[in-house]
């Protein structure tokens, strides 16, 4: 179980503000998450992102790769998607609805 700070200990107004925290980047990736078998959750310029994409490309799998800025833009966006999921870099690699981790974890995940 990871330790997040329980809900009781937060107040009432910093729930909402944490919860509106670029709240339409965050449905549009549960959404998509939902939606694909598998889905990429990204930036351009990582490597790591690039390297994921090329992998499942290389099995033959089709995913959903969603991208939300580079290096220098779009941090706030990408922070809210590492608040929602918990995982703390990207890429994002989502099977079936699970967090299957980055790009080291899926090539464990999917040899």
């Amino acid at each position: 179980m990871r330790h997040i700070l329980s809900e009781a200990k937060i107040s009432p107004e910093a729930l909402v503000a944490s919860n509106s925290f670029h709240a339409d980047v965050v449905r549009e990736v549960a959404a998509a998450v939902a939606a694909n078998e598998w889905t990429v959750v990204g930036m351009s310029g990582n490597p790591f992102v690039a390297k994921a994409r090329r992998y499942l490309e290389s099995k033959g799998t089709s995913f959903k790769y969603l991208e939300y800025g580079s290096y220098v833009s779009g941090w706030k966006p990408r922070l809210a998607i590492k608040l929602w999921s918990g995982w703390p870099t990207f890429p994002q690699v989502f099977h079936n609805g699970v967090l299957i981790g980055g790009f080291t974890d899926l090539k464990r995940y999917l040899p």
